[in-house]
């Protein structure tokens, strides 16, 4: 099995994160992401944001100290939801699976809750391989592509 480090997300790591963001493949299988992945102000602004919330907990995924990709859980309408994003050339490594389960170590709130884009089978095993099930399914807007698409929304009660 692949053994990820997590370390605090430092300034220097958010170019390969916006990097990663600007592949077309990824942001479709991610779906809901930001309207414009290109917009580099903006995205400098949502980090800028992430990381002055004392709600949100990120964390940079390390890889033979090589910069990997991003996990964390934030607090929305309510409920704690964890995100990740792995660069595609590490995608099938186990990583996020790793990523995944080193933050649920660390972040203890349950339950704790994901989505993912129905048709992202990877993503969606990735959270049932940490304990996450299925409790429903939703629809929502996905900028990634421009339609209104059915997500499945999980859960992780222990």
């Amino acid at each position: 099995m692949v053994r990820v480090i997590l370390r605090d997300v430092v300034e220097d790591d958010l170019p390969v994160f916006f990097e990663y963001q600007q592949d077309p493949l990824a942001n479709h299988m991610a779906a809901f992401t930001s309207k414009n992945p290109a917009d580099r102000e903006a995205f400098m602004a949502h980090w800028a944001r992430i990381l002055s919330d004392d709600t949100v907990t990120t964390k940079t995924i390390l890889l033979a100290d090589q910069v990997v990709g991003s996990v964390g859980s934030y607090v929305q309408s309510g409920e704690t939801e964890v995100t990740y994003w792995i660069g595609r050339e590490h995608w099938g490594k186990g990583i996020a699976t790793d990523a995944l389960s080193q933050l649920l170590e660390q972040v203890k709130v349950r339950p704790l809750h994901a989505r993912a884009a129905k048709d992202n089978l990877s993503s969606i095993r990735v959270l049932e391989k940490c304990g996450f099930a299925i409790t429903g399914y939703d629809r929502g807007f996905a900028n990634a592509r421009g339609e209104e698409i059915e997500e499945v929304i999980m859960e992780l009660q222990d």
